[in-house]
């Protein structure tokens, strides 16, 4: 403690903020809590009104055609029609959620740092997250809405009571052009935004610009192998004795 001329220090002072800022905790805290209860609230008048009859026990020989996940869960689902299960259940659903997860940190305010969320100063980010959150939703949807009978591909006007005819068998990459097709796409992937534009480069330093660049084009990579599959019936792109991709 330190006596010094001048106006007293009052208690209160110590509690006083910037004008429009609010503390965390209690406001910001409440207003997510009675977002959530409403949500809540329209999820419990939802599934009383919503009829999901249980069908008979499951018969662990048979598998019925028009069986789906759980439409939080078809998204993995879809993901197994283009990739391994490893793939598809645990490394592509990580790399998104931690791609989520790390856009505010890759990518913050220049000058108040991590802690604003604003479109202008953190255009990036935002659009990152909208990206990675809108291709899990298109999974989903494509999975609950666009397949049907052994999980073949229905558009909106086809009908799925009828069964469409398997599909001829798929091929795959030799190993050496997997393998330059793979270099390539991440290559190209990570370098050349950061050439075209150069500001963006300096901006996010190297590490952060190599990280965020190698998800996006994960994720790239991956809409890009559910194309080829749909559009050429290509079944992998790399083929080892250890791992498919």
């Amino acid at each position: 403690m330190t006596v010094v001329k001048g106006e007293a220090l009052r208690s209160r002072d110590l509690y006083e903020r910037p004008p429009k800022y609010e503390l965390f905790f209690p406001n910001f805290v409440m207003k997510e809590l009675c977002v959530g209860l409403f949500f809540l609230i329209i999820l419990f008048i939802w599934s009383y009104f919503k009829n999901a009859p249980l069908y008979e026990l499951a018969d662990p020989t048979k598998t019925p055609a028009h069986i789906k996940a759980a439409w939080y869960f078809v998204g993995l689902q879809e993901l197994l029609a283009y990739f391994d299960p490893y793939l598809a259940g645990v490394i592509i659903p990580t790399f998104i959620l931690a791609g989520l997860y790390l856009a505010p940190f890759l990518d913050p305010d220049p000058i108040k740092g991590i802690g604003r969320f604003a479109w202008k100063e953190r255009g990036f980010a935002m659009y990152s997250f909208i990206g990675g959150f809108a291709f899990w939703w298109l999974l989903i949807i494509v999975g609950w809405y666009l397949r049907g009978p052994l999980w073949a591909f229905y558009w909106p006007w086809e009908d799925h009571h009828i069964i469409k005819p398997p599909p001829p068998p798929p091929w795959s990459f030799p190993l050496p052009a997997g393998i330059a097709y793979i270099i390539a796409f991440f290559g190209l992937g990570i370098t050349v935004p950061g050439v075209i534009f150069p500001n963006f480069f300096y901006r996010m330093g190297v590490v952060r610009y190599v990280i965020t660049m190698f998800l996006w084009t994960f994720m790239i990579f991956a809409l890009a192998k559910m194309f080829l599959n749909n559009a050429f019936n290509l079944k992998y792109i790399l083929v080892t004795p250890w791992f498919n991709i």
